[in-house]
């Protein structure tokens, strides 16, 4: 099976991207004018049930994200990449690291999940559970993970794109899977070079529980705080955030 993806640049080290839970390829905002496409090759792949592979069937796991992302390096011809990922995305990639560790050359968490589960208790439950079927919840969710700082139109437009673009059952099941599963004794003590970007107004995936998690789990980690952005680097300082990415990828 051919896995459909988006491709910038031509250049030499190779970057798998993946994007967050009401994502997709395509919605990394302006932060993709500002990629250089001499020195880096990227692939930006939509998972099963999103964006141009919303037609396409899955069990919508973080295996299974896995999986089409090694595939889809297979088909590039790609021996060794970079791996970015973006909230559960971040916890997709380091699936990637616990399936090929020697094909990955450096890691990204931009506002990241970590490989252990993400326990939701109470009304964050409830409303990240119910996200799936109501778009106000997703409002309210991208309203919190930015600091309560963004403006409704930009709200709105997130909201209804992430609707547009998404099949519920695979935004419900991707959302069990992520907060359940914990595989952090699989990554843990790995000495691959590690970043971990993070806005200083998320109030979801903030410095500390980084400490606890990422730069716990990776040695070699560093954790970069982001000023002025919260959740979504990649739209409130595109310009700032690809320079920061692309820094630490050809260091």
């Amino acid at each position: 099976m051919t896995i459909s993806h988006r491709a910038i640049g031509s250049g030499a080290h190779k970057v798998l991207v993946l994007h967050d839970w009401f994502g997709t390829s395509a919605a990394w905002g302006p932060f993709l004018d500002h990629l250089d496409p001499k020195e880096f090759a990227y692939a930006f792949l939509d998972y099963r049930g999103y964006g141009d592979r919303r037609d396409v069937d899955g069990r919508f796991t973080l295996a299974e994200i896995a999986t089409d992302a090694l595939n889809l390096a297979d088909q590039l011809g790609w021996d060794t990449f970079s791996v970015v990922g973006h909230s559960m995305g971040g916890k997709a990639a380091q699936r990637i690291l616990v399936e090929a560790p020697r094909r990955v050359r450096k890691l990204v968490g931009v506002a990241p999940v970590p490989a252990s589960a993400y326990v939701l208790e109470g009304d964050a439950y409830d409303l990240f559970h119910g996200a799936a079927q109501n778009p106000p919840n997703r409002r309210a969710i991208l309203d919190l993970v930015t600091g309560h700082r963004a403006c409704d139109r930009w709200l709105d437009a997130m909201t209804a794109r992430s609707v547009d673009v998404s099949r519920p059952e695979a935004v419900a099941a991707y959302l069990t899977d992520w907060t359940t599963q914990d595989f952090a004794a699989k990554v843990a003590g790995n000495t691959l070079p590690v970043k971990v970007f993070i806005g200083e107004h998320d109030l979801a995936l903030n410095a500390e529980a980084m400490r606890r998690t990422w730069l716990t789990h990776y040695p070699q980690a560093e954790l970069e705080t982001l000023p002025n952005s919260g959740h979504y680097p990649m739209y409130e300082l595109p310009v700032a955030f690809a320079t920061a990415l692309e820094a630490f990828l050809r260091a």
